[in-house]
């Protein structure tokens, strides 16, 4: 009985398991029935997404930039085609054997391979090491012959900046290159259409059109194998270009300004009179910005730093200068329109003036006898203009120079580095240096020395006001769309209807007129100081005013010596300086010019003026039928 009973528990502990283990299995199976149900019907377009994701592979490339082109449609920066080398580190096997090989195939130096490491160390796995921005064509082949052998690495064709003219627009355009953080956290658009081997504006225009020249993303989809490698492209989405960019500058009249600036610093202004139209801005000495596309080497850099030329500097918009002689159309002008003196207002000039106790030079030592207005702005007689700036008073002639432009920014929105120079008062002094205004200070400001400064460009402004009968214009460098023609403005001028545009800046244009024929007696007539850069053919023929502007003063033992240029040390040399505006008959353009350290404005910038107005007047034909452009608005 006790064995009957015993046979029987065991048999029933042994089916109690068997159903628990039975039980458990079931539900283990029904747990992988249910599970690959939801990783086959309800998971399915997740799994599927990131298989492709293992599969397939995407990647977006730097944008292409938008040319810019001059007023005639050629190309002043451009886009061409460039073959580059990527690394992306998480697709790479073996990080050494792979720098091995390319140390081999492209003959890298070791300083290019410790580059390499430094920027492996710097980037997320995921992120491309660009290895090299400008591959030749035979490396570029040599590369994907051996991409079998070369996991993880990217050969690229890609689109990169491209300055024809080299060095003749650079401080116009500025350079493009690799951001850097702080260039990417400024721009919200850079950042969301930053990759790898991406350009940007650095500076110019370059940078301030920066949204409008960048362009969007091309994207490439490839599908790869399990190391990664390329087998097949699925996929390529277009990017868009760019917006072009015309600009109001002549090429021709570029080149030749960069020509009769060699060897100089200096600048070079045209501006249109009516429109405003900016025809040739140049700076010298310049540098080439294709320097810069792919990173400029230490040695070069430091020639372009080091110069003492100072290619860096936009001297158009960034330098300041004295005007010298120049400013003295406006004081002359503001002399008049205040009722100061008339035309026939006569000063005696023995070739200094006292004035409670000092002397104040005029540049011809023995003086021009006596002056009217007129022979005073043709032989530049500095005497005659300390007279009529102490009759008329630093106030009324800052206003003057201001209501023409001296003082302001003339394209500021379209380059940051601009100046706006200073043209000062009893109030400025007063105010920034806590000391009053001496009547010595109004002296020298009517001869342009002193507190002034001005930059070539305001210059040009100032000149071409005056050549356009006293109205306001507003200087551009860019076409915009549906712009007033050049007739269009003439003849709202002429008829006094302003559309709007152009304020009067003279009270009587008589006034004007009478600083229009001063100026032409100065360059056209026998003793004016720039009469040996005339030309007496009418087409040409042009109105202008030297300008010399001292670095130093110029002490007693000096002025006794009378060295002549080639005798001075080049820094204390004067600058040279001219405005001009021409044909003389018919106006149409306005131009400045300075020469740093150029001794006199009749020798070293007058003559460069003759060569520049029969360019530009025998361009004014082609200019005028230049057919109309889409831009876009900016």
């Amino acid at each position: 009985m006790i064995n009957n009973s015993s046979g029987i528990r065991k048999t029933d502990v042994i089916n109690r398991r068997m159903f628990i283990i039975g039980a458990a299995k079931l539900i283990v199976f029904s747990g992988i029935v249910a599970r690959l149900f939801s990783l086959q019907i309800n998971d399915n377009k997740k799994y599927l997404t990131l298989s492709d994701k293992n599969r397939i592979r995407e990647w977006k490339l730097p944008p292409t930039r938008g040319e810019i082109v001059d007023y005639f449609g050629n190309i002043i920066a451009g886009n061409l085609k460039v073959y580059q080398l990527h690394i992306i580190p998480e697709q790479v096997e073996n990080f050494n054997y792979l720098l091995t090989r390319l140390k081999n195939l492209l003959q890298l130096s070791d300083r290019e391979i410790s580059n390499i490491l430094k920027s492996k160390k710097k980037l997320k796995p995921w992120e491309s090491i660009i290895v090299s921005e400008n591959l030749s064509w035979s490396q570029f082949l040599k590369i994907n012959n051996y991409l079998y052998d070369l996991v993880g690495v990217k050969p690229v064709m890609t689109i990169s900046r491209n300055y024809p003219f080299s060095d003749i627009y650079t401080h116009v355009l500025g350079y493009v290159s690799q951001p850097n953080e702080k260039d990417i956290l400024e721009n919200e658009v850079v950042q969301q259409k930053f990759v790898p081997g991406m350009k940007i504006g650095k500076l110019g225009l370059e940078k301030t059109l920066e949204n409008y020249l960048i362009g969007t993303n091309a994207i490439q989809r490839y599908e790869v194998n399990a190391y990664g490698k390329r087998i097949n492209q699925l996929e390529h989405q277009k990017g868009q270009q760019g917006s072009k960019i015309r600009l109001t500058l002549d090429t021709e009249v570029q080149k030749l300004s960069a020509k009769l600036l060699l060897d100089k610093a200096g600048s070079i202004s045209v501006m249109d009179i009516y429109t405003g139209e900016i025809i040739a801005m140049h700076s010298s000495p310049s540098y080439d910005p294709n320097s810069f596309l792919f990173g400029i080497s230490k040695d070069e850099w430091e020639l372009i730093r080091n110069n003492p030329l100072k290619p860096l500097i936009n001297k158009t918009l960034s330098g300041l200068y004295s005007p010298g002689s120049t400013i003295k159309p406006i004081v002359a002008l503001s002399a008049l329109e205040n009722n100061i003196i008339g035309p026939n207002f006569k000063v005696k000039c023995t070739g200094k003036t006292e004035l409670y106790g000092q002397t104040f030079h005029c540049w011809k030592e023995k003086g021009h006898g006596f002056m009217s207005l007129k022979n005073a702005m043709k032989q530049s007689c500095d005497t005659y203009f300390y007279e009529i700036a102490r009759l008329l008073g630093v106030d009324r002639l800052k206003i003057t120079a201001e209501k023409f432009g001296l003082g302001e920014k003339v394209l500021g929105a379209y380059f940051k580095n601009e100046k706006k120079g200073l043209f000062p008062n009893t109030f400025w002094k007063k105010n920034n240096l806590g000391k009053g205004w001496v009547l010595g200070e109004t002296l020298i400001t009517g001869i342009g020395q002193g507190y002034t400064q001005t930059t070539p460009l305001q210059l040009c402004l100032m000149t071409a006001q005056i050549a356009n009968g006293g109205y306001s214009i507003k200087p551009k460098i860019i076409v915009n769309n549906n712009p007033l023609t050049f007739n269009e403005v003439k003849k709202s001028i002429k008829e006094q209807n302003l559309l709007n545009i152009n304020t009067k800046l003279v009270k009587n244009p008589k006034n004007l007129r009478i600083i229009q024929e001063a100026m032409f007696s100065s360059t056209n007539e026998v003793r004016g100081t720039s009469y040996r850069s005339r030309i007496d053919d009418k087409k040409y023929q042009f109105a202008g005013k030297t300008g010399t502007a001292q670095v130093k003063r110029i002490s007693k033992r000096e002025r006794e010596l009378d060295l002549k240029i080639d005798q001075i040390p080049y820094n204390d040399r004067d600058h040279a300086l001219y405005i001009a505006y021409g044909p003389y008959v018919n106006p149409r353009y306005a131009l400045s010019i300075i020469v740093e350290h150029g001794g006199s404005g009749s020798k070293a910038a007058a003559p460069i003026a003759k060569e520049l107005f029969k360019l530009i007047i025998d361009r004014e034909e082609l200019r005028d039928k230049q057919s109309n452009f889409e831009e876009i608005n900016i």
